[in-house]
């Protein structure tokens, strides 16, 4: 019999303000990566933390982003990304896009999916 195992969490929801993200580190693909982790009621979206025009971080400083109105701002450059895609909407990567990792919410802990 193959033991059941859950997917790792990342953290409880609440923990998360509406609107608002934080940063995790989880392990994906082997490597120990830095998450964003954005909350919009009882759903939430993970990208890795990195803008894609330089990748540089996203945060301004460690584990505080802008977040202003459902749009992700990468404080180094001022790229602006959609939160519930990741699409880059303005700056110098629109049409590039965050790079997402899956998760799933249940009974209020974000998981990796």
């Amino acid at each position: 019999m193959t033991p059941i195992t859950e997917s790792p969490s990342l953290c409880l929801l609440a923990d998360i303000p509406d609107g608002n993200a934080i940063e995790v580190e989880a392990l994906v693909n082997g490597e120990v990566e830095s998450l964003l982790v954005y909350r919009h009621g009882d759903e939430a979206r993970a990208y890795f933390n990195v803008c894609p025009h330089a990748g540089r971080r996203l945060d301004y400083v460690p584990g505080k982003f802008l977040v202003r109105g459902g749009q992700i701002i990468c404080a180094a450059h001022g790229a602006t990304f959609t939160a519930e895609s990741g699409d880059c909407t303005a700056g110098p990567c629109r049409g590039d896009r965050l790079r997402g990792v899956p998760v799933a919410v249940a009974d209020g802990i974000v998981r990796l999916a």
